[in-house]
């Protein structure tokens, strides 16, 4: 028998394994690539401004999802950025686990290799790893979820219950929280039950003050209201101000004083240094008015005082 006889026999009879089987396999690759690349460019035009020349646009991802702002500012922009890309980030990992395990089970079935074992493993470790790490996987979906709503990002003044402070870092599974006295919290994102955001969007200074319970009240609101306006529209505080401070009245009365509340709508993370300038020229009004404070002694007009 010739070698050309004995080749094209050992050829017709391993073509299985020495074309088909590899010639699938490279399909089976190429699909897989193709795949891969086409989801990543989805991804891409929903993660991302769809024009180069408006970078402050929405991408088409975040527009579909709770977005609680409009505004332009670079901080604003700089955020909604960040929030596309670490979400486009996270699609692109899952796919390309979901699109490697797929390959690797089709790469394995064309090898004549049995993939049930295979299978019922992979639901064996997920189940155990699901038990052991639940805490771990309930951060994750919880941070997900988190910048897809997007509940808080880095520089908001945010409640987190125990919490009070500006938020340094999102992550997916935790969040870093600095207070007021400088300490650094690391918030897993599995045990936020709730958020109180003080940087969205808009903020009211509240501003609470005193009187004696003797004092004319309709003239202490008046003044107090006044100072307030005019406080408003100072330089120090007229860019952080939304709108003008709206008198809502006696808030509460004690044997000791009477308390007037007023509010002013204000940039969001401003309403603290609006509160602090609007109370300390209102409390200058009162004196200049002679309206009087609690427990501050009554003197008579042209009274000498004492040294």
């Amino acid at each position: 028998m010739s070698t050309q006889v004995i080749a094209f026999e050992w050829t017709e009879a391993n073509r299985a394994w020495l074309i088909e089987t590899p010639v699938r396999i490279a399909c089976y690759v190429v699909a897989a690539l193709v795949i891969r690349w086409l989801l990543f460019r989805v991804i891409d035009r929903a993660t991302r401004p769809r024009s180069r020349t408006a970078p402050d646009e929405r991408p088409g991802m975040i527009k579909a999802l709770r977005d609680r702002t409009n505004r332009t500012a670079p901080r604003v922009v700089a955020r909604r950025a960040q929030r596309a890309k670490t979400i486009g980030s996270v699609l692109k990992s899952t796919v390309s686990v979901v699109v490697v395990v797929w390959l690797a089970l089709s790469i394995l079935s064309e090898l004549d290799v049995n993939i049930a074992p295979f299978i019922a493993s992979a639901g064996i470790i997920g189940l155990a790893i699901g038990f052991g790490a639940q805490h771990l996987v309930a951060d994750f979906v919880s941070g997900v979820f988190m910048m897809m709503e997007d509940q808080y990002g880095v520089g908001d003044i945010a409640d987190f219950g125990d919490v009070v402070g500006e938020i340094e870092s999102v992550g997916l599974r935790i969040t870093t929280v600095r207070d007021m006295d400088g300490t650094l919290w690391y918030i897993r994102n599995g045990e936020i039950e709730r958020v109180g955001n003080m940087s969205q969007d808009f903020a009211v200074a509240r501003v609470e003050v005193p009187v004696a319970t003797d004092v004319d009240l309709d003239r202490a609101q008046d003044v107090a209201l006044a100072a307030a306006v005019d406080a408003a529209t100072e330089g120090a505080v007229v860019k952080n101000v939304r709108g003008e401070p709206e008198m809502l009245g006696v808030q509460e009365v004690t044997p000791s004083h009477a308390e007037l509340r007023l509010t002013v709508r204000t940039e969001p993370g401003a309403q603290w240094s609006v509160q602090r300038h609007l109370r300390s020229r209102i409390l200058r009004a009162f004196d200049t008015e002679g309206i009087r404070l609690p427990l501050q002694p009554w003197v008579a007009p042209g009274a000498p005082t004492q040294a």
